[in-house]
């Protein structure tokens, strides 16, 4: 009888977990997005934090640059605690029609790209109508960055933007700021 119990408590706890993370509505991307807009230099302003970046201390960006093929060549690169760079050349394909805000990227080499685990979602969730600031997530809400055209944003931009963030249900108190330090 006790072991019954045990396994109930246990189903019962597996399922509210379940549950609650199905809870959070679907995540919004921007409706219209215009590549050759977004193309160019971003400069990494936060993001949550993640292992892949985990030697990045200063000056991240990402460059985006349309290929003949229609998708996106994706440099980035920051700078290490040792004053090395780190460089990781990707791409990015766009999922839907030339208008969709839904990437997926990847920086494995082109002969595993066959293999869907290679590819990442990268969903553009906020962008302003100038181009100048976006968020980018994915539908679990695991990763966050954002981006700017410029190292520095203003303040009350900022707070705009986190508050848009907040009520998508991305958790804004796990960014990190990113220094630029070589402006």
């Amino acid at each position: 009888m006790r072991v019954l119990k045990i396994l109930v408590s246990v189903a019962l706890t597996i399922s509210c977990s379940v549950a609650l993370g199905q809870g959070a509505s679907p995540l919004k991307l921007v409706v219209n997005l215009d590549v050759p807009r977004y193309l160019g230099r971003w400069y990494e302003i936060a993001k949550f934090p993640n292992s892949f970046q985990k030697k990045c201390a200063s000056d991240t960006t990402a460059d985006y640059e349309l290929r003949p093929d229609g998708s996106l060549s994706v440099l980035n690169q920051c700078l290490r605690a040792d004053g090395e760079w780190e460089t990781a050349l990707g791409l990015a394909r766009q999922i839907g029609s030339g208008k969709s805000a839904r990437l997926q990227v990847r920086f494995a080499p082109a002969w595993l790209s066959f293999l869907p685990f290679v590819w990442g979602d990268y969903w553009i969730v906020d962008l302003d109508e100038k181009y100048e600031l976006a968020a980018v997530s994915e539908p679990k809400r695991e990763y966050l960055w954002i981006l700017s055209r410029t190292p520095v944003v203003d303040p009350s931009r900022y707070a705009a933007l986190m508050a848009r963030l907040n009520a998508m249900g991305l958790d804004t108190g796990r960014l990190e700021k990113t220094a630029h330090l070589l402006q």
